[in-house]
């Protein structure tokens, strides 16, 4: 699966989150952002912001 984090546009490493579904807490590795699973759509996972970055 794949998820681009809205904030920092990077690719958010999804392969901790064996079971991911809708609603899942994710972070982005990258800036540290908390996101939320919002949708998945094949292998392409939508989010939202819900947490700023550290």
């Amino acid at each position: 699966m794949q998820l681009t984090c809205p904030e920092c546009k990077n690719d958010v490493n999804l392969s901790p989150y064996s079971d991911l579904d809708v609603d899942h807490v994710v972070e982005c590795d990258m800036c540290g952002i908390t996101l939320m699973v919002k949708g998945i759509d094949g292998e392409n996972v939508s989010a939202e912001v819900i947490e700023e970055g550290k």
